[in-house]
């Protein structure tokens, strides 16, 4: 029994854009084709497109709703709520929050370590929009950080796991300039505060890093989650994570850690807002100029649910072989395969029925509807 017909919709679908119906049966798409429908049994789309639901694999902005200014802590329950209705609203429909393992010191607040607990309770209650998953960002350098890991090594919402070195003077702050802009500008350290804060990481990387990051490796060892670094700057850095059986190279920092990445086999993750902005914020790699190259095969809305859709279009605009259907594919289906759940991010006969409803308005994409399992959420 269908469920629901939507009509008149541009549909994007992997390979091309469609003018037709799409039906949904058991949160299913049953049907996907051209034409139309009579007058009265579906929903007109007018016109708009229907695109898959956004597949989100690395999204801080849950992190942003517990911690909204420096110093203080928001009710854990509201924080999910917030964050997964702004998620939808941004046409994301399967999400995987980031959780960061290791740290609790001044510039990471320790109460932020309840965010799973809080996303798990809030998906008892029934009431969330989007799917949601966990990925786990580990902290290579912190002295707690297997502790901490410990209890999440059997949970079933793991979907993915990174190694994290946010150590000053490497990886994403090189420049210790910028590394220092950006703490002191977001968590309102003073310059003494920063120096012993840079001073303590340098020392903590070298006791923990490479220890640790052996150890999570071997941890996964067996398990299916997927593995992923970050900020890779070099191609050493490349070949490590080829070593470690890395799968996804997150926001590589400059051109030739993507080219590396490319050439053994890694999935290459960049952030929509550096797209949205013209440029990393860290001086580090366009992620523009990566697509150009044909080295983009993921965008992650990063600290702006907003950013993917908009770097979605951004993408099909700015880039003249990107057509639409494979600018969605970089936020829709390659994440969702990324990660192996390929019941998703495509309009299909037989996949998830979760899409979202744009329509473009003076060059602007805004999000008219999102459904989740051919439910509207929004």
């Amino acid at each position: 029994m269908t469920d629901l017909t939507i009509t008149n919709a541009r549909i994007v679908m992997r390979d091309e854009v469609v003018s037709g119906a799409v039906e949904v049966a058991d949160g299913r798409f049953s049907e996907v084709g051209e034409g139309s429908v009579r007058a009265g049994a579906a929903l007109d789309f007018e016109g708009d497109y229907l695109l898959p639901g956004l597949v989100e694999l690395h999204t801080d902005n849950l992190e942003r709703q517990f911690t909204p200014r420096p110093g203080v802590a928001w009710p854990a329950e509201a924080a999910v709520l917030a964050h997964d209705s702004q998620l939808a609203a941004a046409g994301i429909t399967t999400a995987l929050d980031t959780v960061r393992i290791g740290g609790g010191d001044k510039a990471r607040p320790d109460h932020l370590s309840g965010m799973a607990d809080a996303v798990k309770r809030a998906m008892r209650w029934g009431v969330l929009r989007a799917e949601h998953f966990l990925h786990l960002r580990c902290e290579v350098s912190s002295p707690d950080l297997m502790e901490r890991l410990s209890p999440f090594m059997d949970d079933p919402l793991v979907r993915l796991v990174s190694l994290m070195d946010h150590t000053p003077g490497q990886r994403q702050f090189v420049d210790l300039g910028k590394h220092r802009e950006y703490y002191q500008g977001r968590y309102g350290l003073s310059d003494g505060e920063m120096d012993d804060y840079v001073k303590a990481k340098q020392q903590a990387q070298q006791q923990f890093s490479a220890r640790h990051r052996s150890l999570v490796v071997k941890a996964l060892e067996g398990r299916d989650i997927a593995l992923a670094s970050h900020d890779d700057a070099t191609v050493e850095h490349i070949e490590e994570s080829v070593r470690d059986g890395v799968a996804i190279a997150e926001f590589p920092t400059r051109l030739e850690a993507a080219e590396a990445a490319r050439r053994r086999g890694l999935a290459v993750l960049m952030g929509a807002p550096n797209l949205v902005l013209g440029g990393s914020h860290s001086g580090n790699a366009s992620a523009l100029d990566l697509a150009a190259s044909g080295l983009l095969d993921m965008l992650s809305s990063d600290y702006v649910p907003s950013s993917t859709l908009q770097g979605v279009f951004l993408l099909r605009d700015g880039i003249p072989e990107m057509t639409l259907p494979r600018a969605a594919a970089v936020a829709t289906a390659n994440p969702a395969e990324a990660i192996g759940l390929e019941d998703r991010g495509e309009v299909a006969a037989g996949k998830r029925a979760d899409f979202v409803r744009v329509r473009e308005v003076e060059g602007v994409a805004v999000v008219r509807g999102t459904w989740r399992e051919g439910q509207r959420v929004v």
